[in-house]
């Protein structure tokens, strides 16, 4: 009986059909005779699980693997040609609408029923190195470098983003924070970058709560001073309801944001820093809950380094624009993937074991392996009892 490869289970946990309309959508193939959106998908992720670093390193690889292209749904790929498709702006867009429709799947297939819905907003810069870059991030490099954005919503308790996006290096984080469509009875937590206290209004308007920090020169008046718990003493330093003093900061600007905010003191005697000043809409939870909500922030730092370091983002096998995002929306659903095939064949080890695991593995044929050791173990068991027959 015909068995698979690993690869081909995992490719099996993307929605083919969806896949197709966004082809059709975005006209992906269009004037396209052999090398298809799927093949290049395909040879994408291959690049990402297999851990290749060059078109001509993926072209030997992957084509070394002829008897298995009929099954995955493709073909030889020639790098030329995967340069090429590289460069499709329309690709670009098929790569990005795939990873948000596997963000949204893995997000309702991972979710933990009971649990508090916590979501991490962050930011990393992508660094871009070497000539082949300067012609679309000349205008929008840094100081110090370029490259471009990668925003991020994590699943706390997922452990899997939600939602993602790639601006130029130089925007704000708050931009993209505005744009993000706001879910009802969620807790966002997000660090200094995203004060904007008219955004703050909307995620208090649309029934959610925040958890960030305070800037040093926000001006508040104090409203009420709470009584801090015996179990939070020598961790919360205080604990205030406050309201803003400055209705109109300046500029034409108005604060919309009336109601009662709550600002809470954290200790951080142990790193010699001044203490956290956080910032939350939550007027009931304990300090101690809030203080642990904001240090769970760190999970999407170690988000971001668990896909510069296992994942191919750092070294580009394109240099445009399009190029680039393309690689970086496969990183993405080549994480969204892993994830997904571990809760489907219930692996409990890490995710970077697996991706290890699949990197050297991922044309085997698992089932076909162990039916080919058990038949061995069954043959040797039979030839063992016949010889303790013989010399009986």
């Amino acid at each position: 009986m015909f068995r698979i490869s690993r690869f081909g289970e995992l490719l099996k946990l993307l929605p083919r059909a969806i896949f197709d309309r966004q082809v059709q959508q975005w006209q992906a193939d269009k004037h396209c005779k052999h090398f298809t959106s799927w093949g290049h998908l395909v040879s994408m992720l291959y690049l990402q699980v297999s851990g290749q670093s060059s078109l001509r390193t993926i072209e030997s690889g992957y084509n070394a693997q002829r008897s298995h292209h009929y099954h995955l749904g493709c073909q030889e790929i020639r790098r030329s040609t995967l340069s090429q498709a590289n460069e499709k702006p329309s690709r670009a867009g098929v790569f990005e609408a795939m990873a948000t429709v596997l963000m949204s799947q893995a997000g309702r297939k991972l979710r933990v029923e009971g649990q508090q819905v916590l979501r991490l907003l962050d930011s990393t810069p992508i660094t871009l190195k070497g000539p082949g870059y300067d012609q679309w991030v000349k205008h929008t490099r840094s100081k110090n470098s370029r490259g471009i954005k990668l925003h991020v919503l994590l699943g706390a308790h997922e452990q899997v983003p939600l939602s993602a996006a790639t601006s130029a290096l130089t925007l704000n984080d708050v931009e993209h924070g505005r744009e993000m469509e706001l879910e009802s009875g969620v807790i966002y937590v997000f660090d200094k970058g995203y004060c904007d206290y008219s955004w703050w209004w909307q995620i208090e308007q649309s029934k959610s709560r925040f958890v960030t920090r305070f800037k040093s020169n926000a001006r508040l008046a104090v409203v009420k001073t709470r009584k801090i718990a015996k179990a939070a003493r020598g961790i919360i330093l205080k604990d205030q309801w406050v309201k803003f003093a400055n209705k109109n900061p300046g500029g034409g600007r108005c604060n919309p944001y009336t109601k009662t905010l709550r600002r809470i003191e954290v200790s951080r005697q142990e790193q010699k820093q001044p203490p956290l000043v956080l910032a939350t809409n939550d007027l009931k939870s304990s300090a101690l809950k809030i203080a642990e909500r904001y240090k769970q922030r760190w999970q999407i730092e170690l988000f971001f380094k668990w896909i510069k370091q296992h994942l191919r983002i750092r070294r580009f096998v394109g240099k445009s624009y399009a190029a680039v995002r393309i690689q970086i929306f496969a990183a993405l659903i080549a994480y969204l993937l892993l994830a997904l095939y571990a809760k489907a064949h219930t692996i409990t080890k890490s995710l970077w074991l697996l991706a290890a695991e699949l990197s050297s593995t991922l044309f085997q044929r698992a089932s076909t392996e162990w039916s080919k050791h058990r038949r061995w173990r069954e043959q040797r068991s039979d030839f063992e009892s016949r010889q303790l027959c013989v010399f009986a």
